[in-house]
C-alpha cells in the first residue's frame, strides 16, 4: 500500500480457478459449484481518498461501465448503507485485468474497496460481515474478502482454507470477453459433476489431486463459442496442462519456478497478450477486516 497525493493506493489481485465443477442447480436458478480459488500477485490498483460530505466519486473512466453500475462504487455505497457511515470517498482505478476474462477483476476491485474503506473509515467490520455483504455484489467477492487460497462450494461463498505449494502461473488473455451468463445458459453445460471430497493431504499431494481429478466444466462451452480460448489453450499445451479460469476467457499454466514461467512467456508473447506471476497465499489487505 502506498500513500501519494492524499490517496491510499491498494492492490486488487487476480484469481484463477484451479478447477471448476458445476454440481447442480438451485431452485432460484443459481448454479452450485466446487472450485479451488488461488490469488496471483498481479492485478488492478485502486486509490482511495476520504471525503467528509458522504459522496462516492469514481475519478477514473472505465470503458463500458457507468459510474453508478461499477462494482467499486456499488461496494462503497453498500458499506455506507450497512454501517450508517457518513463519510464518502474518491476512488481511482488503474485497470489491468481484462473484463470478461475469468480472473475476477471486478470482484477483486469490489473486495479491495470494502477492505480499504473499512480501514479508512475506521468501521471495524468483521470479515464475516464483509463477506455476507460482498455476496450481494457477486459470487467471487467473498473469496477475495476471505483472503487466502480456498476450497469453495455452494455458489462460491462456502469457503475453507486450502494449502498448496508455491507456484508461478503463465496467463494468456485472449482478445475476447466471455459473458458469464452466456456460459451458464448454454444447454450443453454439464451441471451434474460428481462432488469431490476436499483432500486432507499435504500441499504437494493436494496440488496433484486437483490437477488429476479437476477440470473446468465451462471450458468446452467457452471454446465452442469463442475459438480464441481454444487457440490460447493450444498455445500453452506444449508446455504442460493448460486450463481456463472461471467462465473464461483467460487460460493459465502452472510452473514450479519463475525461470520456467518466463521461458513460456517468451515463447508465446509474439502472438498473445501474456504475463506470469507468482501465487499469492494471503490478500495484501487481509488485516483490514476483523476475524
Amino acid at each position: 500500500m502506498v500513500h501519494l497525493d492524499g490517496f491510499l493506493y491498494c492492490p486488487a489481485p487476480a484469481k484463477i480457478n484451479l478447477f471448476l465443477h458445476v454440481t447442480g442447480r438451485r431452485a432460484d436458478g443459481y448454479h452450485l459449484l466446487q472450485t479451488a480459488f488461488r490469488m496471483l500477485d498481479h492485478g488492478d490498483t485502486l486509490g482511495f481518498r476520504v471525503r467528509e460530505d458522504g459522496a462516492i466519486r469514481r475519478l477514473s473512466e472505465v470503458p463500458g461501465v457507468a459510474e453508478d453500475s461499477d462494482l467499486v462504487v456499488r461496494a462503497a455505497r453498500l458499506l455506507q448503507a450497512r454501517t450508517g457511515c457518513l463519510q464518502g470517498a474518491e476512488i481511482c482505478i488503474d485497470k489491468q485485468l481484462p473484463m470478461g476474462g475469468g480472473l475476477g477483476g471486478g470482484s477483486s476491485d469490489a473486495a479491495t474497496t470494502l477492505l480499504a474503506l473499512n480501514h479508512l473509515w475506521q468501521l471495524g467490520c468483521s470479515r464475516a460481515e464483509l463477506q455476507a455483504w460482498g455476496l450481494e455484489l457477486g459470487a467471487d467477492v467473498p473469496f477475495f474478502l476471505f483472503g487466502q487460497t480456498a476450497w469453495a462450494e455452494g455458489v462460491g461463498e462456502a469457503l475453507q482454507p486450502l494449502e498448496l505449494p508455491p507456484a508461478w502461473y503463465v496467463v494468456i488473455e485472449p482478445p475476447v470477453a466471455v459473458p458469464t451468463v452466456e456460459i451458464f445458459r448454454a444447454k450443453e453445460l454439464t451441471r451434474d459433476s460428481s462432488i469431490l471430497i476436499m483432500p486432507g493431504f499435504a500441499a504437494e499431494q493436494t496440488q496433484a489431486f486437483l490437477e488429476q481429478q479437476g477440470r473446468n466444466d465451462m471450458q468446452a462451452v467457452a471454446c465452442r463459442l469463442y475459438p480464441e480460448v481454444q487457440q490460447a489453450l493450444d498455445a500453452l499445451t506444449p508446455f504442460g496442462t493448460a486450463r481456463m479460469s472461471g467462465s473464461g476467457a483467460c487460460v493459465f499454466l502452472s510452473c514450479q519456478r519463475e525461470a520456467e514461467a518466463k521461458k513460456v512467456v517468451e515463447a508465446v508473447q509474439d502472438k498473445w497478450r501474456v504475463w506470469c506471476a507468482p501465487s499469492l497465499d494471503k490478500h495484501p489487505l487481509h488485516a483490514w477486516a476483523r476475524d
